[in-house]
């Protein structure tokens, strides 16, 4: 089924915004609202989920948990829009805050979209490298720790998995 350009950038900007709106809130329900009751995530560290409670259920533990919660943004670095397909296909950036010295943490992804119409995604698939999200994790640590300004949680973290 095809959909028009404009209709599938209009929708981008929403998932975009809900994003935005998501980690300014907190409210990471914001960000599953996006997606159709149905729709299908496929996270590659993370693994499946089937539809928007799933979803939902995921992105609030993740994005609530070391290292999401220290993300402070998720820009699309460039998009292309396949119309007749109805896909949009991003590199999403995820910058970590200042860990207190002004240095620069972030790693991204390329996301995969499946528009399900009325402004609502059916399917996303997240694909990147574990080992660059790990290491600018670490570095984030490394920096926050000389600094510090090391959260807790991070520290938690650090211990387990950075060191």
């Amino acid at each position: 089924m095809g959909w028009s350009h404009s209709e599938l950038e209009d929708a981008f900007a929403l998932y975009q915004q809900a994003s935005a709106d998501a980690r300014r809130t907190g409210d990471w329900g914001l960000f599953a609202d996006r997606f159709t009751e149905d729709a299908r995530y496929y996270e590659h560290a993370y693994g499946r989920f089937e539809g928007r409670a799933a979803i939902r259920e995921w992105v609030i533990r993740t994005m609530g948990a070391f290292p999401g919660n220290r993300m402070t943004a998720f820009p699309a670095n460039w998009s292309v829009i396949d119309a007749d397909r109805g896909w949009v296909i991003a590199e999403i950036d995820n910058p970590m805050e200042d860990p207190g010295d002004g240095s620069h943490h972030a790693a991204a992804n390329i996301t995969i979209l499946h528009y399900g119409g009325d402004g609502l995604w059916c399917y996303e698939e997240d694909a990147y490298n574990p080992m660059n999200f790990l290491r600018m994790a670490q570095g984030w640590c490394r920096a926050a720790q000389a600094a510090g300004t090391l959260p807790e949680d991070a520290r938690i973290w650090w211990n387990r998995y950075g060191r």
